[in-house]
């Protein structure tokens, strides 16, 4: 299953409810943007110069943990999953994830840990481009969205009661950025069910997702 959608739209939490519901593994692809990110800032690596960013992006030693219960991500085998979400790296994950070389490396990665799951259950994978270029044959897409000020409060509850107009600045800003790159933008990939989660519950929307898997696979 491929779920694309803006950011604090709750695809992390949907998807890893829906893995876990129906006993799929589960792939953060947002989580490896972020190890590459957090390994460039710690290499000293000038985020914002693209041609030193391509330069270096295949260093990065990234491996994937699939499992929905408790998701992991390593960087030369230390586990980065809490520290690729300080604000320092959700600063500058943008400028990171818009380098082809970067997208192109992943893109393999995303795609081989994709395969292998295919063999083993099957996968749920989240992103902003898995429907459109990373799995566009998956049997089920969805595109899931909320407005801006529900997706705000939600991240700004993640983050320990982060300000809610700030948050909702930087949500607006990384739509912006990741709407209008050149390279695989935030789209709504042909086939996908759009799932508005504003006015619903957790719970809700995990109970429509397997709803729809459970359906498309009658």
């Amino acid at each position: 299953m491929a779920v694309d959608g803006t950011s604090g739209s709750g695809k992390s939490s949907t998807c890893r409810g829906v893995a876990t519901r129906l006993g799929l593994r589960y792939l953060d692809t947002g989580a490896q943007f972020r190890a590459i990110t957090w390994w460039m800032l710690r290499e000293g690596v000038d985020v914002h110069d693209a041609e030193a960013v391509a330069a270096r992006c295949d260093e990065a030693p990234i491996v994937s943990g699939t499992d929905p219960s408790g998701p992991t991500i390593e960087i030369d085998g230390v586990d980065v999953a809490v520290a690729i979400r300080s604000d320092e790296v959700t600063r500058h994950v943008s400028p990171v994830s818009t380098v082809p070389a970067v997208r192109a490396r992943l893109l393999e990665l995303q795609r081989a840990i994709i395969e292998d799951a295919t063999t083993d259950g099957g996968i749920v994978v989240e992103g902003r481009d898995i429907g459109s270029v990373v799995w566009p044959q998956a049997d089920v897409k969805l595109y899931l969205t909320a407005d801006t000020e529900a997706r705000a409060l939600r991240r700004a509850a993640e983050q320990g009661g982060s300000d809610v107009a700030a948050t909702a600045q930087v949500l607006a800003e990384r739509d912006r950025i990741d709407s209008g790159r050149a390279t695989a933008p935030l789209v709504r990939a042909d086939g996908a069910v759009h799932v508005d989660t504003t006015p619903y519950s957790l719970e809700e929307v995990i109970d429509l997702v397997v709803g729809l898997v459970l359906e498309a696979g009658s």
